[in-house]
Protein backbone atom coordinates (compact mmCIF):
# COMPACT_ATOMS: atom_id res chain seq x y z
CA UNK A 1 0.00 0.00 0.00
CA UNK A 2 2.54 2.40 0.74
CA UNK A 3 4.43 1.79 -2.30
CA UNK A 4 1.43 2.21 -4.53
CA UNK A 5 1.16 6.13 -2.38
CA UNK A 6 4.97 6.66 -3.53
CA UNK A 7 4.15 6.05 -6.90
CA UNK A 8 0.94 8.02 -7.28
CA UNK A 9 2.69 10.72 -5.31
CA UNK A 10 5.47 10.61 -8.20
CA UNK A 11 3.14 10.23 -11.09
CA UNK A 12 1.60 13.68 -9.89
CA UNK A 13 4.70 15.34 -9.51
CA UNK A 14 5.50 14.56 -13.22
CA UNK A 15 2.06 15.48 -14.10
CA UNK A 16 2.23 18.85 -12.49
CA UNK A 17 5.76 19.40 -14.34
CA UNK A 18 4.56 18.96 -17.71
CA UNK A 19 1.15 20.65 -16.93
CA UNK A 20 3.53 23.94 -15.79
CA UNK A 21 6.01 23.64 -18.99
CA UNK A 22 2.85 23.53 -20.79
CA UNK A 23 1.19 26.61 -19.73
CA UNK A 24 4.25 28.46 -19.98
CA UNK A 25 4.48 27.86 -24.13
CA UNK A 26 2.82 30.40 -25.86
CA UNK A 27 0.73 29.77 -28.43
CA UNK A 28 0.80 33.13 -30.11
CA UNK A 29 4.28 32.66 -30.17
CA UNK A 30 4.39 29.31 -31.63
CA UNK A 31 2.19 30.68 -34.40
CA UNK A 32 4.86 33.45 -35.26
CA UNK A 33 7.46 31.12 -35.35
CA UNK A 34 5.64 28.51 -37.61
CA UNK A 35 5.35 31.70 -39.91
CA UNK A 36 8.73 32.36 -40.04
CA UNK A 37 9.63 28.51 -40.83
CA UNK A 38 6.92 28.94 -43.80
CA UNK A 39 8.21 32.50 -44.93
CA UNK A 40 11.86 30.82 -45.21
CA UNK A 41 10.07 27.65 -47.29
CA UNK A 42 8.53 29.97 -49.84
CA UNK A 43 11.34 32.10 -50.24
CA UNK A 44 12.99 29.27 -51.51
CA UNK A 45 10.68 28.03 -53.57
CA UNK A 46 10.12 31.75 -54.64
CA UNK A 47 13.84 32.28 -55.44
CA UNK A 48 15.29 29.19 -56.84
CA UNK A 49 17.80 28.91 -54.42
CA UNK A 50 20.37 26.34 -55.76
CA UNK A 51 20.72 23.55 -53.35
CA UNK A 52 24.32 22.73 -52.44
CA UNK A 53 25.54 19.37 -51.85
CA UNK A 54 28.19 20.71 -49.11
CA UNK A 55 30.33 24.28 -48.40
CA UNK A 56 33.78 25.47 -47.96
CA UNK A 57 34.57 25.83 -44.19
CA UNK A 58 36.92 27.77 -42.68
CA UNK A 59 37.64 28.62 -38.41
CA UNK A 60 36.94 32.12 -38.71
CA UNK A 61 33.13 30.94 -40.30
CA UNK A 62 30.22 32.20 -38.14
CA UNK A 63 26.12 32.38 -38.44
CA UNK A 64 22.97 33.89 -37.51
CA UNK A 65 19.99 31.70 -36.57
CA UNK A 66 16.85 33.15 -38.58
CA UNK A 67 15.04 30.47 -36.56
CA UNK A 68 15.45 27.19 -35.07
CA UNK A 69 15.16 25.43 -38.09
CA UNK A 70 17.44 27.67 -40.36
CA UNK A 71 20.82 29.45 -40.21
CA UNK A 72 22.36 31.87 -42.41
CA UNK A 73 26.22 30.94 -42.62
CA UNK A 74 29.14 32.81 -43.04
CA UNK A 75 32.36 31.82 -44.77
CA UNK A 76 35.27 33.69 -46.10
CA UNK A 77 33.74 34.34 -49.39
CA UNK A 78 30.29 33.08 -49.42
CA UNK A 79 27.17 32.91 -47.38
CA UNK A 80 24.54 29.98 -47.29
CA UNK A 81 21.31 29.45 -45.71
CA UNK A 82 21.23 25.93 -43.52
CA UNK A 83 18.34 23.66 -42.82
CA UNK A 84 18.45 21.38 -40.21
CA UNK A 85 16.45 18.17 -40.58
CA UNK A 86 15.04 19.28 -36.63
CA UNK A 87 14.38 21.81 -34.41
CA UNK A 88 17.65 22.49 -33.26
CA UNK A 89 17.54 24.20 -29.86
CA UNK A 90 21.39 24.64 -29.45
CA UNK A 91 21.90 27.30 -31.84
CA UNK A 92 20.88 30.06 -29.73
CA UNK A 93 23.82 29.25 -27.04
CA UNK A 94 27.00 29.81 -29.67
CA UNK A 95 28.06 32.13 -32.52
CA UNK A 96 30.95 30.37 -33.52
CA UNK A 97 30.20 27.50 -36.20
CA UNK A 98 32.31 24.17 -35.18
CA UNK A 99 30.37 21.16 -36.78
CA UNK A 100 31.14 18.33 -34.46
CA UNK A 101 30.42 15.69 -37.25
CA UNK A 102 32.49 15.97 -40.37
CA UNK A 103 33.09 13.69 -43.55
CA UNK A 104 35.84 16.27 -44.41
CA UNK A 105 38.30 18.38 -42.81
CA UNK A 106 37.61 22.03 -44.88
CA UNK A 107 33.75 20.91 -45.98
CA UNK A 108 30.15 20.74 -44.30
CA UNK A 109 28.21 18.39 -46.05
CA UNK A 110 24.09 18.21 -46.50
CA UNK A 111 22.62 14.76 -44.66
CA UNK A 112 26.08 13.71 -43.17
CA UNK A 113 27.25 16.96 -40.90
CA UNK A 114 26.57 18.72 -37.76
CA UNK A 115 26.34 21.87 -36.08
CA UNK A 116 26.00 21.95 -32.40
CA UNK A 117 24.57 18.35 -32.79
CA UNK A 118 22.43 19.74 -35.29
CA UNK A 119 21.91 17.77 -38.39
CA UNK A 120 22.01 19.73 -41.92
CA UNK A 121 19.32 18.49 -44.04
CA UNK A 122 19.97 21.12 -46.71
CA UNK A 123 22.44 23.44 -48.00
CA UNK A 124 21.48 26.62 -50.36
CA UNK A 125 24.08 29.39 -51.61
CA UNK A 126 22.95 32.86 -51.05
CA UNK A 127 23.27 36.25 -52.34
CA UNK A 128 24.14 39.35 -50.59
CA UNK A 129 20.42 40.60 -51.43
CA UNK A 130 18.87 37.37 -50.53
CA UNK A 131 21.22 37.62 -46.98
CA UNK A 132 18.97 41.15 -46.13
CA UNK A 133 16.22 39.82 -47.13
CA UNK A 134 16.20 36.30 -44.94
CA UNK A 135 18.29 38.57 -41.90
CA UNK A 136 14.59 40.90 -42.48
CA UNK A 137 11.86 37.97 -42.27
CA UNK A 138 9.45 38.04 -39.58
CA UNK A 139 9.97 41.58 -38.74
CA UNK A 140 6.69 43.81 -39.56
CA UNK A 141 8.45 47.13 -41.02
CA UNK A 142 9.91 50.06 -38.73
CA UNK A 143 10.34 47.12 -36.28
CA UNK A 144 14.41 47.93 -36.45
CA UNK A 145 13.90 51.20 -36.07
Amino acid sequence: MLRLNRSLVVLQLICCSVLASCAGQDPAEEQVRQDVVQAVRDFIDVRGLEELRELKSDLGDSWEPIDEYFVIYKGRRDTYLVEFTRRCYEISDNRRIVPDVRRSTNTVSARFDTIRGCRIARIFALTDAEVTELENIGESPGSRN
